[in-house]
């Protein structure tokens, strides 16, 4: 017995709709044959593009429509409606387009149109000749955004991807959600299958290990003590997992999550699991905390901190989020740290002792910036990149954890752990490195999910003076603002996402306007 499949959303555009039910600066979704289509409109232009955004499939009609682009409400993709083209990650490949025609008052929705490539890129906006070998040293978000986009624009130079990995790039986002709570499959977690690398002609070596910057000679020094040249490099080393230093912290039983393959071993254990504690309330060891309660383990959390994520979200979406977590089951100890971890009991500083079939280890990341300062660039608390993520010496690019980057918003120099933020700035050094002069003023974004519960941030704020709350968190529906001096430095919502879009677009303005703080 065959099950029907659902049938297209909204009217058929092939056959036509009145020119008055697409308002001006207004999408709405149709279908032609079966594919859904989002069409829009602005002025007397109308655009037809696929209605799905291609990075998780969330519905672009609930998104944001600015100018000739639309914004993913989920995760702040952007893509072109006149071309398809994903301008901005998290979303890497382009939307179906559309021809859209109009007939006296309807409008006519019929074939795809071919996909634009860009221009085959020989030489740079100045006249320059475009490096012939670039190398990019780390497999995360940044690396592979970077080696995409080179590929992308077309430079045909030799490009070698080092990754100390020991599987080709991820989505490292889902190691800690859907997938570690057992929802999602295997083949959702490579960014691109291992066949993309060989088509695109990437050079993807993995398991290797950058132990030199040889600046003088542009080499890159391998632990087996190869050397690869280059002509321009790219840092996207990432970021390490902190590891705990008290008695007991090496046995079998005790894991981070920073890697597919640590996300392979948790799921491992928690297969024969009853009880397991996560040390850490970050973001990270909620998240784990989340996904292993889905698998029906017992859970409980220990934390320094009062409130779990008070730092970042401040005090009262703190409380919300212990609560929520409170309600699936988490046990939480807070004010609290592991003293020792004694088989499989952890031992608590002031005293209690948690049985753990095993631990997870969520207490925060710290940059890999070795190979930077061995190589005499400049760093502080990360590697410091000039606006077009350019190091201290010239050639050398730096993008993702470890970058440390002048901010236009917030008028700081600051370095984020985000995976949008990392893919974005890969993007953005791929251009540069092709001799581009493009300035990296993309503003932040995150997003964390706690069971049916997303939490999107836009902006970034170390600290703040206040804090405005619209609508109730409790009721899951709200947006804060963290103000300092009376400005808006960053936002983050609970299911408001065409707001939380408003809000990043209204940053984007601001440093436009030269607003900085």
């Amino acid at each position: 017995m065959s099950i029907a499949s659902a049938p297209p959303p909204g009217p058929d555009l092939a056959k036509g709709i009145p020119l008055k039910d697409l308002a001006n600066e207004r999408m709405m979704v149709g279908h032609v044959g079966n594919e859904a289509v989002l069409i829009a409109r602005r002025g007397n232009e109308l655009f037809a593009v696929g209605a799905a955004c291609t990075h998780y499939g969330a519905p672009l009609v609930d998104g944001l429509m600015d100018g000739e682009t639309v914004r993913c409400p989920w995760h702040h993709a952007c893509f072109s409606l006149r071309t398809g083209e994903a301008l901005r990650a998290p979303a890497l490949s382009p939307l179906a387009c559309w021809q859209v025609e109009r007939c006296g008052d309807k409008i006519f929705v019929n074939d795809q149109k071919k996909t634009r490539e860009p221009a085959l890129r020989r030489r740079t906006a100045i006249g320059q000749a475009h490096p012939d070998k670039i190398v990019i040293i780390g497999g995360g978000a940044a690396g592979f955004a970077a080696a995409e986009k080179l590929r992308r624009e077309r430079w045909q130079g030799r490009l070698v991807m080092l990754s100390a990995d020991d599987a080709p790039p991820v989505d490292r986002p889902n190691l800690s959600k859907d997938y570690l709570a057992g929802k999602a499959p295997e083949d959702w977690i490579s960014l691109r299958p291992e066949s993309f690398y060989t088509e695109n002609d990437i050079d993807l070596r993995l398991t290797r290990n950058v132990v030199n910057i040889e600046v003088g000679t542009q080499q890159v020094v391998l632990a087996s003590g190869e050397r690869v040249p280059y002509d321009r490099l790219l840092l996207a080393t990432g970021a390490e997992p902190a590891h705990l230093t008290i008695p007991g912290a090496v046995q079998p039983n005790v894991s981070v999550l920073r890697s597919l393959t640590d996300s392979h071993r948790i799921i491992a254990l928690a297969a024969t699991a009853r009880r397991v504690v996560v040390l850490g309330a970050s973001f990270i060891g909620l998240e784990v905390a989340a996904s292993l309660r889905a698998r029906q383990l017992e859970v409980h959390v220990v934390a320094p901190e009062q409130r779990p994520m008070e730092r970042v979200l401040g005090a009262e979406m703190g409380d919300f989020v212990r609560t929520l977590h409170e309600e699936h089951g988490v046990i939480f100890h807070l004010g609290d740290v592991a003293a020792a971890i004694d088989g499989d009991r952890v031992v608590l500083k002031n005293g209690g002792v948690l049985p753990a079939d095993f631990v997870v280890a969520g207490i925060g990341v710290r940059p890999r910036i070795q190979l930077a300062e061995t190589a005499a660039i400049t760093t502080d608390r990360g590697v410091l990149v000039d606006s077009y993520l350019e190091t201290s010496v010239p050639g050398i690019f730096a993008a993702g954890d470890i970058a440390r980057w002048p901010d236009p918003h917030s008028g700081d120099n600051i370095r984020v752990e985000h995976w949008v933020v990392a893919e974005r700035q890969g993007q953005t050094a791929a251009l540069n490195m092709l001799g581009g002069r493009v300035k990296f003023d993309a503003v932040p974004f995150f997003w964390s999910q706690h069971y049916d519960v997303p939490i999107n941030y836009v902006g970034h704020a170390e600290r703040w003076d206040k804090v405005d709350i619209e609508g109730e968190i409790g009721a899951r529906h709200c947006m804060l603002r963290y103000r300092r001096n009376g400005k808006v430095m960053a936002v983050a919502s609970i299911f408001r996402d065409l707001d939380n879009l408003r809000e990043e677009v209204a940053m984007e303005r601001s440093v436009a306007h030269g607003d900085a703080a």
